[in-house]
């Protein structure tokens, strides 16, 4: 019986498909690790999704390093995280200080061992229309998000490095996970100082993968939707600074759209046991994703009526305000509900 060309095209795509698919099973469960009694180091982790990563893997026996800026923050994320019996170190560091990452990485190695894991999950948040953004706030987006982790990395590679020369399994000398976002893939409107330096990050670690994989080192890059993680409150807004943080609260706590921040890390953690390349989080950031590599023309035109939907220059211009600063009846009511809860539960609020 003959086959015309397309039916043959289509069998070959679905045997690929199959193919790859088993692929990825068997490389999945060889890569697989336990957590247990690994030194895992998360930035940004006295809250938000990096408290949420930590509990799962308080759970799994893992022993913690938190770093953040906020002393009495940290303490609380210590003091929950110790019922579940396992060590839990926490420092202040500004990751934005090239020697702060780097005495930090150093007191982790000698409270905890050497570092198996290193989640970089530190973050800042700048709402602005272009007018209103400064060089500073893309200096400060680029040093949160890219330098900091490109510094943290370099800072606890050679304790990895180490391990890749002995006897270690394949896959076992470490684990980096590099918290991205959609915005790294897709430029949203005002969040440009954001989404720039997402971008550099994104890039930045899926060469990374590449470089370190027959060292047996695997570079996860995470690229998540909107998340329900409670951080819109101390996040930095501009302009029409209550109007932006109404919008963006309101976006953030949208069930179906966003994912609240528990599943998020459970995802996350999995990527990370499975050293896959990358995950994606959230069917929104997916479909947008895709869009963007396959209708960039199409997304362009869209992401240019976003931006006119959202609130226009003026309001405090140039200044910042935290959200928590930002709050109005609108930003307060039940549209944001799920986003409160999360805050709530995610050492978000302060003492």
């Amino acid at each position: 019986m003959n086959v015309s060309l397309p039916t043959k095209a289509l069998l070959w795509g679905i045997a690929g498909i199959g193919a790859w698919t088993a692929v990825k099973a068997a490389l999945g469960q060889k890569r697989k690790i336990d957590f247990r009694r690994k030194t895992v180091l998360i930035t940004g982790g006295s809250r938000g999704l990096g408290l949420e990563l930590a509990r799962l893997l308080a759970q799994e026996g893992a022993n913690l390093a938190l770093l953040a800026r906020d002393t009495d923050e940290l303490d609380r994320a210590k003091v929950e995280l110790e019922q579940s019996g396992v060590s839990v170190y926490t420092l202040v560091c500004d990751v934005t200080d090239k020697s702060q990452v780097e005495h930090a990485a150093e007191n982790v190695r000698q409270a905890l061992g050497p570092v198996d894991v290193l989640i970089n999950n530190a973050g800042t948040i700048i709402v602005t229309p272009y007018e209103h953004a400064t060089e500073d706030d893309f200096r400060l987006a680029m040093d949160t998000h890219f330098w900091a982790s490109f510094h943290m990395i370099n800072a606890v590679l050679p304790q990895m490095l180490a391990r890749s020369t002995t006897n270690s399994p394949a896959g076992m000398a470490g684990r980096i996970v590099n918290i991205t976002s959609i915005g790294g893939k897709l430029a949203v409107p005002h969040l440009l100082p954001y989404s720039t330096s997402k971008f550099a990050m994104v890039g930045y670690s899926e060469g990374l993968r590449a470089e370190l994989l027959n060292k047996g080192i695997y570079v996860t890059t995470v690229v998540p939707g909107l998340m329900r993680t409670g951080s819109p409150r101390n996040a930095i807004f501009k302009g029409q600074n209550e109007k932006e943080y109404a919008a963006f609260k309101i976006s953030d706590s949208m069930p179906f759209f966003t994912i609240d921040s528990t599943d998020a890390a459970r995802q996350i953690v999995e990527a990370c046991r499975y050293g896959e390349a990358e995950r994606t989080i959230t069917l929104s950031a997916k479909v947008g994703a895709v869009l963007q590599g396959s209708a960039p023309n199409l997304m362009a035109e869209t992401m240019a009526i976003v931006n006119s939907m959202v609130p226009d220059p003026g309001g405090i211009g140039e200044q910042r305000a935290k959200g928590k600063e930002s709050e109005t009846a609108l930003s307060e009511s039940f549209l944001t509900t799920l986003t409160d809860q999360a805050a709530e539960r995610n050492n978000e609020f302060g003492s």
